[in-house]
């Protein structure tokens, strides 16, 4: 039978086998919570110590002198009416002498004047000023009777505060003020229990109740200005591509107009040395060389056209086929918009007008587009066409009038883009022509070009 061991031996024993206790997580987890707690208190050090806007005061972006007074004089109301009752009711029925009363009563509501521009130090100012007030009333016998440590008028003033500072600050601050309003009435509850009667639980919910409401106010403000600027930005951007979309329609019908001089061209250098009996050699080779680099010239343009053309307009078709208008073919369209409903009279030159092929397809677009602006926002109502032709100034002049459209008349459309217009002026621009547009006194509209009949050479740089 083995004897048993001495309890001593016993114990060391146990001492030897058993695994000693692990301290070192107890240790490091020490100063990172020293370290977690700095960063926390130089965050909410950061927070309440720096203001985010640059002390615009409210209201100050508005058109309106009256709107930006409007916060002053609203402050101005509250405090003035705030003092002296804070006054009043220091002396009267907590029994402070005049002195200290008068003191804290101007740095808890003259502040609030400051809150207009600077909320957050408006707050350094008020906040110091009502714990101040909170500890010295705690020591007066009167306050027994009385509520506290936050007196009605502390409560009153400090929620138009709050309302202030929500509308100018982020959210981390507007948290780390209530914060800081919450642990100073805590405290206060803390160290007499029994006084409070519930003011420190009405401040800490009314403050946090004004934070969120004026929050929210100022983020829906920020919101709808954000949607402002994109608005106007979309409408930058679509007036953009409309002038855009214009130059490119203008540059395929231009296309079609080139085209066919370039044909022509080609086909007169391919074809002189049969026409023209007798022609030298050298001469033969220059045709040639012509007639090479006009084919070019088309391939070039046939090349840029393919980048102009939308995807749009090939999924629907392709390459336009059809020849292009002129002024030969404006009767035909008055004539539709008569059938339309809109009575037009026409006057065109006598005689046929010899002019650029630009300038014919522009007068032609001009009238076009003008008509249908007539159709589309003043049906019904008269309307005179009238081209006109001055050789001797080697001008051709068309003229676009409309009266004001009759009462049971309604537009077709309300608003618009401005495309018929910015089609005119590119037209215009591309000939070197001038153009007038603008409303009539008796309600009409007039449109009016002047194009020179031959068209120069357009440098658009």
């Amino acid at each position: 039978m083995t004897p048993r061991r001495p309890d001593a031996a016993y114990a060391d024993q146990v001492m030897k086998t058993t695994p000693p206790r692990r301290t070192d997580g107890l240790r490091d987890l020490r100063p990172r919570l020293r370290r977690a707690g700095r960063q926390a208190l130089r965050t909410l050090a950061e927070d309440l110590g720096t203001p985010t806007g640059p002390g615009v005061p409210l209201f100050g972006q508005v058109q309106n002198r009256w709107l930006r007074l409007l916060p002053y004089v609203v402050v101005f109301a509250f405090m003035v009416s705030l003092l002296p009752t804070t006054v009043n009711v220091l002396m009267n029925d907590y029994g402070l002498s005049g002195g200290p009363a008068g003191t804290l009563a101007i740095a808890q509501t003259v502040p609030l004047l400051l809150a207009v521009a600077r909320p957050l130090q408006a707050w350094w100012v008020i906040f110091p000023a009502d714990v101040a007030g909170g500890i010295v009333l705690g020591f007066l016998p009167s306050t027994d009777d009385h509520v506290w440590p936050w007196p009605p008028t502390v409560i009153v003033g400090y929620l138009v505060l709050m309302l202030a500072l929500s509308l100018r600050e982020r959210r981390r601050t507007l948290m780390a003020v209530w914060g800081a309003t919450g642990a100073v009435s805590v405290f206060f509850e803390m160290v007499r229990p029994n006084h409070g009667d519930g003011t420190w639980v009405l401040m800490f919910t009314l403050s946090g109740v004004v934070l969120l409401v004026g929050a929210a106010l100022r983020e829906r403000g920020a919101a709808q200005r954000k949607l402002i600027e994109q608005e106007n930005i979309s409408e930058a951007e679509r007036a953009m591509r409309t002038l855009l979309e214009e130059r490119t329609r203008i540059a395929r019908e231009l296309h079609d107009v080139v085209a066919h001089h370039m044909s022509v061209i080609t086909v007169q250098a391919d074809s002189a040395p049969y026409r023209i009996s007798g022609i030298p050699q050298a001469a033969q080779e220059e045709f040639s060389t012509i007639a090479a680099t006009a084919r070019e010239s088309l391939a070039e343009m046939r090349r840029l056209l393919g980048v102009l053309r939308s995807e749009e307009t090939e999924r629907h078709g392709g390459p336009e086929k059809a020849p292009q208008p002129g002024l030969a073919q404006v009767a035909k369209l008055v004539e539709g918009t008569v059938r339309a409903g809109v009575p037009v009279e026409l006057t065109l030159p006598d005689g046929p007008v010899a002019l650029a092929s630009a300038v014919d397809l522009s007068a032609y677009r001009i009238v076009q587009e003008a008509l249908a602006n007539v159709v589309r926002h003043a049906p019904g109502a008269h309307t005179r066409v009238s081209v006109t032709v001055d050789e001797e100034g080697g001008l051709l002049t068309v003229l676009v009038v409309n009266s004001a459209p009759p009462r049971p008349a309604k537009p077709l459309e309300t608003s618009g883009t401005g495309h018929g217009l910015v089609g005119m002026r590119e037209r215009v621009r591309l000939v070197d022509g001038t153009l007038d547009t603008g409303p009539l006194p008796d309600g009409g509209f007039r449109v009016a070009a002047q194009l020179p009949i031959t068209a120069k050479d357009h440098n658009p740089a």
